[in-house]
C-alpha cells in the first residue's frame, strides 16, 4: 500500500492509495476518506462507493460532496477504480477503443472469457479483496455498505445481492438494473461472460432479485430528464421484480435532473443517512 495524496477534509482526511491486486494482476487506485472518528482511533463502519462508465477514483472523491456527510455521521468511504489498469501497456490487461468496454468498463463482474478473464475479475476484487485490505489497513469494523452510480449501480445492487449478509445497506443512483436487456449490458457481458445469456442472468440485480435469500431495504433515486432512462436503466423493471418479489424498495424519480455527479451530489445526503442508519442504528 503506498499513499499517493491527502488531504485535510472537514476534519477528517482524504486520500488515495495505490496497492498491488492479486486479484487482478495490476496495480489499483482507491480513494479513502477517513472522518474525524476515524483518526481519532475509532473502528467506523466502511461505505463502498462504486463508480460509472468511464470513471476512475477520483470522479466521485472530487465531484460528489461526499466528504461533510461522511465525517459528519463517522463513515470511512472507499471507491476504487471502475477496472484494471495498464498504463504502461506491460501487463497484457485488455482494453478496446470504445468507453464501454475494457478500461473504465469492468462492470463488476468476473470475466470468463479471453482475453478479459485473466484480469478482469472485478466482483472478487470489491467483494472480497478490497474489503480485506481497508480492514487490515485501516482499522475499520465489519460493518459494511454499498452504493454507486450508473455501471456502479449497478455494481452495488448485484454485489449486495450476491453476497448475503456481507453488507448491512445498499443504494443506487441512476443504475443499470437489468444489463442483460439493455444495450451496454448485453454489449459487455457478451464480451466478458460469453454468448449465453443464461449466464449473463446471474449479474443481474433483476434476475437476482427473485430468489434473493436477504431483504435489505433498496434506496434508489433516479433523473427524470436522465438521458439514459429509457434505453439503458429501466427503472421499472426494478420496480417489478421488487413487487414480485416482495423486496423493500425506495424507487424516487426526480423531476428535472440528469445522470451528472450534480444530481448524485444533490440526493447523496439522503443515501448517507439511509447507510448510516443501518450501519450505525
Amino acid at each position: 500500500m503506498q499513499r499517493v495524496e491527502h488531504h485535510a477534509s472537514f476534519g477528517g482526511r482524504q486520500e488515495v492509495w495505490q496497492h498491488a491486486s492479486a486479484t487482478l494482476g495490476c496495480d489499483m487506485k482507491l480513494g479513502v476518506y477517513l472522518p474525524p472518528a476515524a483518526l481519532a482511533g475509532e473502528r467506523c463502519p466502511v461505505l463502498y462507493w462504486l463508480s460509472g462508465l468511464t470513471c476512475t477514483e477520483q470522479n466521485f472523491i472530487t465531484k460528489a460532496g461526499a466528504q461533510p456527510h461522511a465525517a459528519r455521521h463517522g463513515l470511512i468511504v472507499v471507491a476504487p477504480d471502475t477496472s484494471p489498469r495498464d498504463p504502461e501497456r506491460t501487463l497484457g490487461v485488455a482494453d478496446d477503443d470504445a468507453y464501454d468496454l475494457g478500461q473504465g468498463a469492468g462492470f463488476y463482474v468476473n470475466a470468463t472469457e479471453p482475453p478479459w478473464a485473466a484480469h478482469y475479475r472485478m466482483q472478487d476484487y470489491v467483494a472480497e479483496e478490497l474489503p480485506a485490505l481497508v480492514e487490515r489497513s485501516f482499522g475499520a469494523g465489519a460493518q459494511r455498505g454499498i452504493c454507486g452510480h450508473s455501471m456502479g449501480g449497478h455494481g452495488a445492487l448485484v454485489t449486495a445481492l450476491r453476497h448475503p449478509g456481507r453488507y448491512r445497506s445498499v443504494s443506487a443512483f441512476a443504475p443499470i438494473v437489468a444489463p442483460s436487456q439493455v444495450p451496454w449490458g448485453r454489449k459487455a457481458f457478451g464480451a466478458y461472460l460469453g454468448a449465453d445469456a443464461q449466464a449473463w442472468k446471474e449479474w443481474d440485480a433483476v434476475e437476482l432479485l427473485r430468489d434473493a435469500r436477504e431483504r435489505l431495504p433498496l434506496l434508489v433515486d433516479q433523473g427524470a430528464d436522465d438521458e439514459f432512462l429509457a434505453s439503458q436503466l429501466r427503472p421499472e423493471l426494478l420496480r417489478s421484480a421488487c413487487e414480485a418479489a416482495g423486496h423493500p424498495l425506495q424507487l424516487r424519480m426526480q423531476p428535472g435532473y440528469d445522470h451528472s455527479y450534480y444530481f448524485v451530489a444533490s440526493f447523496l445526503a439522503d443515501h448517507f443517512a439511509h447507510h448510516a442508519a443501518a450501519l450505525r442504528g
